[in-house]
């Protein structure tokens, strides 16, 4: 999309429209992505005979996996933001420079983890909380997802590129490719070629390939509004350090995820593996939620990014309270039903009856806080998008590092496996309360400093 186009669009289109039909097309990508994560679990838990062990150890890689994904969000949180902002300003070529340093550093970033976790594999699985009986079903899974790690970082860090230049529905494109390539190669790979875990991983990969190879494609486009050019993918130290401290939020919000995972399971598997089954469903479902306000994030947040550098204060708050009211409502209504039926939403990954009964009886707690964590979600997003890289920062750790762990180990000690569950509602809700405090002192400054 050529800078003109952009700029009519972003600065002159009505808001509410606007930001539907950006994030639209990236909430269904967000929706589809999901849909193939929910659909390796649903094969997985069904394995006969093996589907409960076997959905433990890949909810164990759970925990790896967020940490490996949350690298490249300091290049699309980080990176895509600033790029917006640029655009914005009408500075193309320092877009371009940011798309191609970023680029530089998921190289790094692929090569270390690759090299770093596939050398600690089975220690790093025991510490998230594999067993005997789940290890196997752990290591089989993540040796495969570790060698899609480029992939990954392309993927999820360069996507939001695509957002930048106005084009959601090309973004759109690149995610639902992998996920019906992942859908229709699971069952291929898992029971055709009699891969079981292994054919998991292997669809996953090759899917997230295919996304992959589409999203450089369009960049490198002639066409491409926000080009990605060979000879800009190199490390500049100034954009490197300005990618990083604002993308540190968003990498911190998903590796702090990680960082949960791994304390929730070593707290769990004390008292049997059914409970680490169990919180590997609750988690997903904790997705069908989560996902949708992270792709109506992607959409939005270059409107915001966008106006913030076009000094449009009042656009900057019209699309702000926006995005509040959609992902209050949503994250609360959604959370609500999946309170009121948990055994059905459970009935979706496992047939094991213990299984269901478990996450019955604990889903209503440990879903309780995230009734308002809609607040939250849109406080945080927005800060990222206005290049807020400090407050976001404090928020993206205020959540898991600052409340939920410390509560889950003290509330564990005092309450036992209630404890556990009741750590991570009281956390969600207390994160949710503080950050629009917060937001609500700081955003008025900050629309006062661009007028």
């Amino acid at each position: 999309m050529a800078q003109d186009s952009l700029d009519t669009r972003f600065s002159t289109e009505p808001i509410l429209p606007l930001i539907l039909g950006m994030a639209l097309p990236a909430v269904v990508a967000q929706l589809v992505n999901l849909l193939y994560s929910i659909v390796d679990r649903m094969y997985i838990g069904h394995i006969p005979g093996i589907g409960s062990r076997a959905l433990a150890g890949v909810g164990i890689c759970s925990t790896l996996i967020t940490l490996v994904s949350s690298f490249p969000m300091i290049v699309g949180g980080g990176g895509a933001p600033l790029a917006s902002i640029a655009l914005g300003s009408g500075e193309k070529e320092k877009a371009e420079r940011i798309l191609g340093t970023g680029c530089a550093m998921l190289a790094f970033f692929s090569i270390a983890l690759i090299v770093g976790i596939g050398a600690n594999l089975l220690p790093l699985l025991r510490l998230c909380g594999a067993s005997v009986e789940t290890l196997p079903y752990a290591s089989a899974y993540f040796s495969w997802y570790l060698l899609g790690t480029p992939f990954v970082m392309v993927t999820v860090a360069l996507n939001p590129f695509l957002n930048v230049q106005g084009k959601p529905k090309a973004a759109m494109l690149s995610i639902v490719l992998g996920a019906i390539l992942n859908i229709l190669l699971d069952p291929l790979f898992m029971f055709g070629f009699g891969l079981g875990v292994q054919g998991a991983a292997i669809a996953s990969v090759a899917s997230q390939a295919a996304s992959a190879v589409l999203i450089l494609a369009l960049l490198v486009s002639p066409n491409a509004g926000l080009r990605l050019l060979p000879r800009r993918i190199r490390f500049e130290g100034t954009l490197v350090w300005r990618i990083f401290s604002l993308g540190i939020s968003p990498f911190a919000m998903a590796s702090t995820e990680s960082l949960v995972g791994f304390v929730l399971n070593r707290e769990l598997v004390r008292y049997g593996d059914v409970y680490v089954g169990a919180l590997a469903i609750m988690q997903s479902a904790m997705l069908f939620t989560s996902t949708p306000s992270v792709g109506f994030s992607q959409g939005a947040n270059p409107v915001i990014s966008y106006n913030y550098g076009h000094r449009d204060a009042g656009r900057v708050r019209e699309a702000f309270w926006v995005v509040l009211r959609v992902m209050f409502s949503f994250t609360f209504i959604m959370t609500g039903l999946m309170m009121l039926a948990p055994k059905s939403v459970a009935r979706i990954f496992t047939s094991d009856p213990e299984l269901i009964d478990t996450v019955g009886k604990w889903m209503p707690l440990f879903l309780s806080g995230f009734l308002i964590f809609g607040l939250q979600r849109a406080c945080q997003q927005t800060f990222v998008a206005l290049g807020q890289a400090g407050i976001s920062l404090f928020i993206a750790l205020l959540r898991k590092v600052i409340l939920l762990i410390p509560l889950v180990i003290a509330l564990s000690r005092l309450l036992g496996l209630k404890g556990v569950f009741m750590g991570e509602a009281i956390a969600d809700g207390l994160c949710a309360i503080l950050c629009s405090l917060i937001f609500a002192y700081r955003f008025p400054k900050i629309l006062k400093q661009i007028q």
